[in-house]
């Protein structure tokens, strides 16, 4: 016999495999009950993610343009430390430790795609982080920086990242990171989302006048 005559005969008997196998499957119930086990399944699970994917988004407070996501406010403890006090709309005001010259607070943000999207519904964002920075390099080189979490822990798994790394077909997620600003004692700003990310304003005088000083 050939070397051909091989796959000849290994492909034939593949066939008689498949035709047994196909005479078996349309002879019993058993295939059926499995989809229909599988089907069931399958919709369990999704039940089980798109309800905790709400529970995640519960989390997130509605954004509008130009709208204040927060105000901060700041008193000395020593040199180069403060009090940070954030004021969010329908939150109980949180106070941070903050060692440094400078603070900066970011963003998650998050907008709807697909059929939501044309639903015109409102994206919403979560504070992110607070953190205090030094001016000098010497300082930042030699003295620990402070940095405080402020998102909530996610329920199950994190929309928001899912969505960063590509895995969700309702959402996009963005990165809002604010402008520097400097600490000072009795210094009020405002936190709000511009086109161009967040927008960091001072609302007192002593916030501005640190500001005039720091430029």
């Amino acid at each position: 016999m050939g070397f051909d005559t091989a796959p000849l005969i290994i492909i034939a008997f593949c066939l008689l495999m498949v035709i047994v196998a196909s005479v078996v499957l349309l002879r019993t119930q058993w295939l059926l009950q499995w989809l229909k086990g599988s089907a069931g399944l399958l919709l369990i699970a999704l039940a089980v993610y798109f309800s905790l994917f709400s529970l995640n988004l519960f989390s997130y407070q509605p954004l509008s343009h130009e709208a204040p996501l927060v105000t901060v406010s700041f008193r000395t403890l020593a040199p180069q430390s403060y009090i940070a006090t954030l004021s969010q709309p329908g939150y109980d005001s949180v106070d941070y430790q903050l060692d440094g010259d400078l603070w900066r607070v970011d963003a998650r943000v998050i907008r709807w795609k697909g059929a939501f999207a044309l639903l015109g519904l409102q994206p919403g964002y979560q504070l992110e982080r607070i953190q205090g920075r030094y001016l000098t390099l010497e300082d930042e080189r030699s003295k620990e920086p402070s940095e405080h979490r402020i998102s909530r822990p996610a329920i199950g798994f994190d929309v928001w990242q899912n969505a960063r790394s590509g895995w969700s077909m309702m959402i996009k997620a963005d990165y809002g990171m604010g402008n520097i600003m400097p600490m000072a004692d009795g210094a009020i700003y405002e936190v709000t989302l511009g086109n161009t990310g967040l927008i960091t304003r001072p609302l007192n005088g002593a916030a501005q006048d640190a500001l005039k000083r720091w430029e």
